[in-house]
């Protein structure tokens, strides 16, 4: 036992920090960087819809480009690959406007036609890299280099948890493979680990490594997870200061709480078939995604504050080549899930407090490659958002007669990331974190200059 000789007094975040299971300190991140506007919202379901989704061909008509197909862009286009020809490609999809927005939706998305009065279109948006990889951390991180945290993990440091049987970050990924970028797209970066995203599985045990290998008596688990709390706090009282060490005896006293809370919130036998019908569950083509998205809500209505729902493995939306072809299969993918989770959170209640983003890292070029697909684009690309005090049925920003670059109202990236912060009543130039000297936001506004767009903003 150790003797009041050896054992140093701690300071009141230290106190904080090892005392109620570690949540002390959340609260503390919560006092010292939190709510700095009255919040709208107080999470997020972000669908990352890897591969780079083509405007022109989903949600930004060019009746031009259907003009001149055939003829080369004026002035060509940044090429990105060689096989890339400064032949303009007609979309190959009908539009036709739905809601009383006149919102225009390609037929490839026919459950999003059925929402739009209920999204915020940002059809406006611009990044900095043409690559995969350097474009998702773009989108998630404001930098196209890995190392800084992601929207999410800023969020879960800047709020902390609402429930402390689960954690504030969930990642529902497939479960047949990871999409291009990997556990990169949820990373901490130089924040504590604890902010990371928890990947739960749609199959076998929702969270690996919870449960026991070998059934133990009665009482055992607990008593072996007490004395282990005994020891890791002793531990931590002696060495002050190790962050890494803090986030993992925090994520291992999570994990202990969320044996139970995980397969709770995870278990949709209580669900409604007509619930599980309007998600597509049954669906070979669509059920996998929608049965994310219907974890979404329910992790949502359990107090996680950031979702991150991933599509199928790889880079599904980049289509350089057969695009007619290959869109309709990942479309089918994602469409149903999508338009669900908004109608289901708005019949709970949960759509005002919720922001729905759905995004992916870039655009598409309007000029052919392969002869019938597109190359990257990032000098325009549209994204949509969902409840959370933004705008109904808005169309907001336009890009060029051919879709090629936006040109009114552009929306950088880091904007985005400041917008979505003020919904949830977070001033991204406030919420602070120290790494190696400098003081980092998750805007990098010192660098960047971002601002919300209120314009987006009810």
């Amino acid at each position: 036992m150790l003797s009041a000789a050896t054992v140093s007094p701690l300071t009141r975040r230290q106190l904080l920090e090892r005392t109620t299971l570690g949540f002390g300190s959340l609260a503390l991140s919560s006092l010292l960087n939190g709510q700095h506007f009255p919040a709208k919202a107080n999470a997020v379901i972000q669908l990352v819809q890897n591969g780079g989704p083509s405007q022109m061909d989903l949600f930004d008509p060019k009746p031009t480009l259907q003009k001149h197909a055939g003829k080369p862009l004026p002035g060509g286009v940044e090429i990105h690959q060689p096989n890339n020809v400064n032949t303009l490609l007609p979309c190959p999809f009908e539009f036709k406007k739905y809601g009383q927005s006149g919102m225009d939706i390609s037929e490839m998305l026919p459950y999003t036609a059925r929402i739009v009065d209920d999204l915020t279109f940002v059809r406006s948006m611009h990044t900095e890299h043409n690559n995969h990889l350097e474009a998702l951390n773009m989108l998630l991180t404001c930098k196209i280099f890995p190392g800084r945290p992601v929207m999410g993990a800023w969020i879960s440091y800047a709020l902390g948890t609402e429930n402390q049987s689960l954690p504030a970050y969930v990642v529902l990924r497939d479960p047949t493979g990871y999409t291009i970028g990997g556990k990169q797209l949820w990373a901490n970066g130089y924040l504590p680990a604890t902010y990371s995203g928890v990947e739960f599985s749609m199959k076998g045990a929702p969270v690996h490594n919870l449960h026991p290998p070998e059934k133990q008596a009665d009482g055992a688990q607990r008593a072996t997870l007490d004395l282990l709390a005994k020891i890791n706090e002793s531990h931590s009282r002696q060495h002050p200061g190790e962050q890494e060490l803090e986030a993992r005896i925090k994520n291992f006293e999570l994990a202990a709480r969320m044996q139970l809370a995980a397969g709770e919130v995870l278990d949709i036998s209580k669900e409604t078939d007509a619930t599980k019908k309007l998600y597509g569950i049954d669906d070979p083509k669509a059920g996998a995604y929608g049965l994310r998205c219907l974890m979404a809500r329910r992790l949502v209505e359990k107090g996680v504050r950031f979702v991150q729902v991933t599509t199928s493995p790889g880079q599904p939306w980049d289509h350089h080549n057969s695009i007619k072809k290959d869109m309709q299969k990942i479309a089918t993918e994602v469409d149903q899930g999508s338009a669900a989770l908004i109608m289901d959170l708005k019949s709970r209640g949960l759509l005002d407090s919720t922001i729905v983003m759905w995004a992916g890292e870039f655009g598409r070029l309007p000029t052919t490659q392969n002869g019938d697909g597109r190359d990257h684009n990032r000098n325009a690309f549209t994204i949509w958002f969902a409840g959370g005090g933004f705008k109904k049925g808005l169309i907001y920003g336009e890009t060029d007669d051919f879709g090629y670059k936006a040109v009114v109202n552009r929306v950088p990236v880091p904007d985005m990331i400041a917008t979505v912060l003020r919904q949830l009543g977070l001033d991204h130039q406030k919420i602070q974190y120290a790494n190696g000297g400098r003081m980092e936001t998750p805007s990098d506004v010192t660098v960047t200059g971002a601002k919300p767009v209120m314009d987006l903003l009810a």
